[in-house]
């Protein structure tokens, strides 16, 4: 298929270019955790000769980045790396990586005195002494909750819209323009409409495309693939993640489905549209990543697969999240949501907490909770 590509401006990323009308560039993230130097070098390894252009990896701390440097030594890869909440990490893992990716919404989470701008303005000082991209990866169970503010509780994305348009102006004006946007949810509607309207309104930034916890295979796949296909076929999108909730060694499954994806697309190999207002069950769960701090979770969210069978034919979104960072928040939209911490389990049900559980007793508890709701649903 001949596809008009957005022209966006082009960013280089090491030893690759994306926007511009190059090639759409394939990324994964790494699993392992980032201080475990050897663990974390052999998945490098393995994404980057699956076909990874881009291979990502989380820094939370100081020792986080002193393994950083020590990984950098090991590896030709490109690097990106994943800061957390101290954004003032960067100076540590600037100069070991090609690419650096804070999130808007985490900003606030240091120096909560300092406006966001002067945190920002350091973040393209540091990225360009250091010969680095930016990503600025606007994610929708992090918002910047001043955004959240100033819209409407049932408008998920316009928060996330403004979010990014706001620090692509302020990058511009420092006349930063070397970085590419992300804006993703786990619904593949929402990524859809958001990166849309994006693009029309900054057609000239790159923009990297993922739909964030899209869960195990092959779930995952098709919901990634409902949002790509719908971006990608109208020119949108320049580098892409596939993100699947897989075991350490599968990680580079995440390169293949999404070359196979994007061959689809330009193959004219694509599939209609799915409605997600359909009556049927909605597992999502997030990638595995250097975050998760209990690797149960893996185990868990195929057990919470498997036994929520029974309730296939119900409208239902349960969501299972590895991570403390990003599980609190983005559980608040599900009608049952899970987010594990080292040795527990947190059950919720949207914003309401229903307390902790051990990893080998939660799922009684989900199903408990569970047949409760489909009770309810049935006699409403």
């Amino acid at each position: 298929m001949q596809i008009k590509r957005n022209p966006t401006r082009s960013v280089t990323i090491g030893s690759i270019r994306i926007g511009d009308r190059q090639p759409i560039a394939v990324q994964s993230m790494t699993a392992t955790h980032t201080q475990n130097v050897t663990a974390t070098v052999d998945q490098v390894h393995s994404l980057h000769a699956a076909g990874a252009d881009v291979v990502r990896i989380a820094v939370d701390n100081q020792k986080d980045a002193e393994a950083l440097a020590e990984i950098r030594h090991q590896t030709e890869a490109n690097l990106s790396v994943d800061l957390q909440e101290n954004y003032r990490l960067a100076e540590l893992v600037a100069p070991h990586v090609d690419k650096v990716r804070y999130n808007p919404g985490h900003l606030y989470h240091h120096e909560r005195e300092k406006p966001w701008q002067d945190k920002v303005r350091y973040l393209a000082d540091v990225a360009g002494e250091n010969d680095c991209a930016i990503r600025v990866g606007v994610n929708c169970g992090s918002v910047d909750p001043a955004k959240l503010q100033l819209f409407d509780e049932g408008d998920p994305v316009s928060p996330m819209l403004h979010s990014a348009l706001e620090h692509c102006e302020l990058l511009d004006q420092l006349g930063y323009h070397r970085y590419c946007v992300s804006l993703k949810d786990s619904d593949p509607r929402q990524v859809i409409d958001v990166n849309s309207r994006f693009a029309e309104q900054r057609p000239d930034v790159p923009l990297h495309l993922g739909v964030t916890e899209a869960g195990m295979p092959p779930d995952g796949i098709i919901k990634t693939r409902i949002a790509f296909e719908q971006l990608v076929g109208h020119g949108i999108g320049d580098t892409i993640r596939v993100s699947l909730t897989v075991p350490n060694p599968r990680k580079p499954e995440e390169i293949a489905a999404g070359r196979e994806i994007l061959d689809d697309i330009y193959a004219g190999r694509v599939r209609s549209v799915v409605d997600y207002g359909l009556d049927t069950l909605n597992i999502i769960s997030c990638p595995s990543c250097s975050r998760v701090e209990n690797e149960a979770f893996i185990d868990l969210a195929e057990r919470v697969k498997e036994m929520t069978r029974y309730a296939q034919d119900h409208a239902i979104t349960i969501a299972v999240m590895g991570c403390r960072v990003n599980g609190p928040g983005e559980t608040d939209d599900a009608d049952l949501g899970l987010w594990c911490g080292p040795n527990y389990v947190n059950l919720k049900r949207r914003s309401e907490s229903l307390g902790a559980y051990p990893y080998d007793t939660i799922l009684d508890q989900l199903k408990l909770r569970l047949d409760e709701l489909i009770e309810q649903r049935t006699l409403s």
